[in-house]
């Protein structure tokens, strides 16, 4: 059954703030709109664990966009820290195989779902022929959904246009967290490859990671609830 339009747990706010005197504004102004909530590099460099571990104790989801990457021990042994505080549900290493293995190995136990980072939904095929891959984008995509799955992580990130491979591949179960969302009209701002809510869930996706079209929105409740409604009987 979905879920009724207000609190959909499939959209996650991505709470990309360089404090968190701001980052709970936020918290304020969407009231029960909204109860998934990521935490990113930015807030986690200031207040972000604290508030993580007090988002989770007022019965909130929390997304914890920390995208690990290093040598298989030190990711095990971060993933294992993170997860022992309690403060997150979703976690992100980067989908390399020693990488995923790693954190997965480093959470279990714990529920914390771990993710894999597939390709960043700022980049095009020409960034990555740029930094060396010689795969194209959904190529490399695939490659990493397939390592995810193989490493035992519980899903991926991918953009929208590769969130009905994803589930093609992993499965009814398989997680696929969808940035690069943008209700239409809206600024794509630095994604390279967005699409709507609508057409995010259509495609497969099973949450989708929301910021600026909420966030800097002049009523972000009245945003939040607008994607909610346009994705409630999907």
């Amino acid at each position: 059954m979905k879920p009724e339009i207000g609190s959909d747990p499939r959209i996650i706010v991505a709470l990309d703030v360089p404090t968190r005197s701001q980052a709970e504004a936020l918290v304020e102004q969407l009231g029960d709109a909204i109860s998934f909530y990521k935490i990113g590099l930015q807030l986690l460099a200031t207040d972000g664990m604290a508030m993580a571990r007090d988002l989770k104790g007022r019965g909130r989801q929390v997304f914890a966009d920390w995208k690990l990457h290093d040598i298989g021990a030190t990711v095990e042994k971060a993933a294992a820290a993170i997860a022992a505080t309690g403060a997150c549900d979703f976690l992100t290493v980067h989908a390399e195989p020693q990488v995923l293995a790693s954190a997965v190995k480093g959470v279990a136990g714990s529920g914390v779902k771990v993710l894999g980072v597939t390709v960043l939904t700022s980049l095009s095929g020409q960034d990555l022929g740029e930094i060396g891959y010689g795969l194209g984008v959904e190529q490399l995509v695939e490659r990493r959904i397939r390592q995810a799955q193989a490493a035992g992580a519980d899903g991926v990130i991918a953009s929208p246009h590769e969130a009905a491979l994803a589930r093609k591949i992993g499965g009814a179960d398989f997680l696929v967290v969808t940035p690069g969302v943008r209700p239409a009209g809206s600024a794509m701002d630095d994604q390279a490859r967005a699409a709507t809510p609508a057409d995010a869930i259509s495609a497969g996706a099973s949450h989708l990671v929301v910021g600026r079209p909420i966030t800097a929105a002049s009523d972000p409740r009245a945003a939040a609830l607008a994607i909610a409604e346009e994705i409630s009987g999907l």
